[in-house]
């Protein structure tokens, strides 16, 4: 199938639905496998190439479209992760209530003593018949208030090293013994939640993935959120550097050598990374991401904290005060103010994998050098200080 394909199936899809009822259009183009076009037919794709996707984004962008900022950790995790290791059965119920925003998930890895070593957390799962009672607490879980699912890994055998004896499973954040408790950030919001889940039960159809081999489902929702944090599509001067711009552009009277060479700096390095993200969404056309999408959360968490504070520098001189952050759901990132954005940026750092973590990731895994020293490796996890 080619982009002149892709475009027939489209308009033959726009003359038969009708897009003021959203909800029917959004299932109905799922359906038209106009979701996901490289997911296999009947699951909201085509089973083509990836790049058609952007040929689909751009034909129906005048239609309704995904919420992502409430739909991303479903977007951009659960639904590679369930598509990678989900039954046919798991695959046909999750992924197209997913897909068009009728079920929001969250996701339910870090735990108080388990944020950058996520390999150590102590959640568990212990087998009852055809169901799993788990115990534990999880932390930092961005949308858990408003999530119907969640994905979730814990211990199911403390007796085997850490990164082994972990198992993967869909929780269901409406069951009896799931708590959710807001935390407060700089910024005013609560965005993230504790959560905390006592004698939850979990039939075993809600695994995904063998018992034990948690971890390595795991990795595949893990370098899948990177890519999907720092390698999302942006246009030429878009992103954190277009409110920069604007500012730059609209107020000469601001211009001074230094902030021009600040600028141009942010610049080059913004359109390295732009770059560098198609270059990525290219590689993701043959197969799975790796290790790369550390490198671009990396340079995508580094490089909005230092535009936000030229932001904040630039509207400072214009007497710039407005740090009351009024929510708006229906105002995207880009369209707060500035102060929101600098504060909010704070957190691009450790959300998804720390930058710490990331730049091990990169050394170990993209450059080859040695790895660090490691002596709980082969320790039963059981045997772990905590």
């Amino acid at each position: 199938m080619n982009e002149a394909d892709i475009k027939h199936r489209i308009d033959a899809f726009r003359g038969a639905n009708d897009p003021e009822n959203r909800l029917e259009f959004l299932r109905a183009r799922f359906d038209a496998g106009l979701a996901w076009v490289w997911f296999p037919e009947g699951l909201g794709g085509l089973g083509v190439s990836r790049e058609l996707q952007q040929v689909v984004e751009r034909e129906l962008a005048d239609t309704p479209q995904l919420n992502t900022g409430v739909q991303g950790i479903g977007l951009g995790m659960a639904a590679p992760t369930i598509l990678a290791f989900g039954t046919d059965e798991q695959r046909r119920r999750f992924l197209r209530p997913l897909w068009t925003g009728e079920e929001i998930w969250c996701q339910l890895f870090s735990e108080p003593g388990a944020g950058s070593d996520l390999a150590t957390l102590a959640t568990k799962a212990v087998r009852d018949g055809d169901e799993w009672v788990v115990d534990g607490q999880k932390v930092w879980t961005s949308g858990a208030h408003h999530s119907r699912w969640a994905i979730l890994v814990t211990r199911t055998d403390p007796d085997v090293p850490k990164h082994r004896g972990m198992t993967y499973f869909i929780c269901d954040m409406h069951a009896p013994g799931v708590e959710v408790r807001p935390l407060r950030q700089i910024t005013g919001e609560a965005e993230f939640n504790e959560v905390f889940l006592t004698g939850v039960r979990l039939s075993d159809d809600l695994r995904l993935g063998e018992v034990g081999d948690g971890w390595r489902v795991a990795q595949t929702t893990l370098m899948n959120e990177r890519v999907a944090i720092g390698g999302a599509p942006v246009r030429r001067g878009g992103g954190m550097i277009g409110p920069v711009l604007d500012t730059w552009h609209e107020h000469p009277e601001l211009r001074t050598h230094d902030l021009h060479q600040r600028l141009l700096s942010l610049w080059v390095e913004s359109e390295v990374t732009r770059l560098s993200g198609v270059r990525l969404r290219e590689q993701l056309v043959a197969g799975q991401p790796g290790p790369e999408g550390s490198g671009m959360k990396l340079s995508f968490a580094k490089l909005n904290q230092a535009l936000s504070g030229l932001d904040v520098e630039l509207k400072r001189d214009l007497g710039y005060d407005d740090w009351t952050f009024r929510r708006s759901e229906d105002v995207d990132f880009y369209g707060r103010g500035a102060g929101y954005r600098y504060l909010r940026a704070k957190g691009n750092s450790i959300e998804g994998g720390t930058s710490e973590i990331l730049r091990n990731i990169i050394s170990e895994r993209v450059l080859g050098l040695p790895s660090e020293p490691r002596v709980d490796k082969d320790v039963p996890w059981k045997d772990l200080p905590r």
